[in-house]
């Protein structure tokens, strides 16, 4: 009853399909030899144009947004920690005050 029932196993026998080489007439010759470029700055991944250039600065200018973005949050959490720790520190330095000025009045 709680013995699991496998299925029985595939009978299929995939086909390999090889390719047969092409007659010698219709080999391509080998290509004259090109002399290679000098690799850019960029690699040549991206076309030199002023539109090119304009997505470049778009790009920056929203990263920098973006990093100071974190940089003012991350600043105005450090900020707001300060002033609640400064805060409770206050309270509590009028706390012990009261407490030890009425155990002077007993």
């Amino acid at each position: 009853m709680f013995k699991p029932k496998y299925p029985s196993p595939d009978t299929y026998t995939p086909t390999t399909i090889r390719p047969t080489p092409a007659p010698a007439e219709y080999a391509m010759p080998a290509p004259a030899a090109v002399p290679a470029k000098a690799p850019t700055v960029l690699g040549g991944l991206v076309q030199h144009s002023p539109g090119t250039a304009l997505a470049l600065a778009a790009g920056g200018v929203a990263g920098v947004l973006a990093l100071a973005s974190v940089a003012v949050s991350l600043l105005l959490a450090v900020a707001v920690t300060a002033v609640a720790l400064s805060v409770s520190a206050v309270v509590l330095l009028f706390l012990v005050r009261a407490l030890r000025q009425e155990f002077k009045s007993r």
